[in-house]
């Protein structure tokens, strides 16, 4: 049984924060007693190389020159499913296809509780995420957006079907890969399931100062993933809700009465309400500023 993890790293070296919080994510890993190969797509990223034959990791490494990407884009996940896929469908005998960020830790009982579904193809999920921030844990309940370990058992029918129905999707830096990631599952046919009850996965707030990365930025980004998303979308007949609902439409695609435990019911409970009134008092805001504004031109 073996698993294929896809995943890109940062820049090494810039931050010694990020450097370190990779640096947990792929030991969490290689703690943990299963086959595990890495599929690596990199985009000229500074010394991952040298961090990868340091961490002595199994993986298949190839790298995408920025050159290669449309003006001022930095990477793509779409380009690293590509590789994934192909990587998953040609040298065989993998079990998962599993995509996940670089700054989580991983439970050491992962693939202990996979291994006790009993469904041939399905995909698995951990939501929500454990935050830790300034090196302490926050509680384990709050609905944190992100979806950040996404685990695939698809046989080599369903990755090669995999393959055929992202021929129609793009993706170019931040933004999107929850939403595009549960849409697909639902374009082959998979079962989803929640493992949360089951673990916690601990989620790093990422040293976002030491790149480029504000927050305009990755609005601008995301909106222009949604492009792309729609097309998806429309091309496999799927809702484009999963585009414009945000989380309030992917957590009820991911919702399953099997798997609930009182801290996910928590964070459902608190979810709907607390960002649906939060929404609602911000829109509100906006239509009186441009009611005040129209009026005192």
């Amino acid at each position: 049984m073996k698993a294929l993890w896809l995943v890109s790293f940062r820049p090494i070296g810039k931050s010694k924060v990020n450097d370190y919080y990779q640096s947990q994510f792929v030991d969490s890993i290689k703690s943990i007693n299963f086959d595990v190969t890495f599929s690596l797509t990199q985009f000229d990223e500074e010394n991952v190389k040298d961090f990868v034959k340091k961490k002595n990791i199994k993986n298949i490494y190839i790298n995408i020159s920025k050159k290669d990407l449309p003006p001022k884009k930095k990477y793509s996940n779409k380009l690293m499913l590509d590789n994934a896929l192909n990587q998953y469908i040609d040298h065989g005998n993998f079990e998962y296809l599993i995509y996940s960020t670089a700054d989580i830790i991983v439970p050491n009982h992962l693939f202990k509780i996979l291994s006790k579904i009993n469904y041939e193809n399905y995909c698995a999920l951990v939501y929500p995420n454990t935050h830790i921030t300034n090196g302490k844990i926050k509680n384990n309940f709050w609905p944190h957006y992100g979806i950040d370990l996404i685990i695939f058992k698809i046989s080599k029918e369903k990755s090669i079907k995999f393959k055929e129905i992202i021929k129609t999707y793009d993706q170019y830096d931040w933004g999107i890969n929850e939403n595009f990631y549960i849409a697909a599952s639902e374009a082959l046919g998979l079962k989803r399931l929640n493992l949360f009850k089951y673990m916690n996965v601990f989620k790093f707030d990422n040293d976002f100062g030491a790149f480029t990365e504000n927050r305009d930025w990755q609005i601008k980004s995301w909106k222009e993933n949604q492009g792309y998303f729609l097309n998806f979308l429309r091309s496999n007949n799927l809702s484009t809700w999963y585009a414009y609902g945000s989380y309030y439409y992917l957590l009820m695609k991911i919702f399953n009465f099997k798997d609930l435990n009182l801290r996910l019911l928590l964070s459902y409970m608190i979810f709907y309400p607390y960002n649906l009134i939060k929404k609602i008092i911000s829109e509100t805001k906006k239509i009186f500023i441009n009611f005040y504004n129209k009026n005192n031109k």
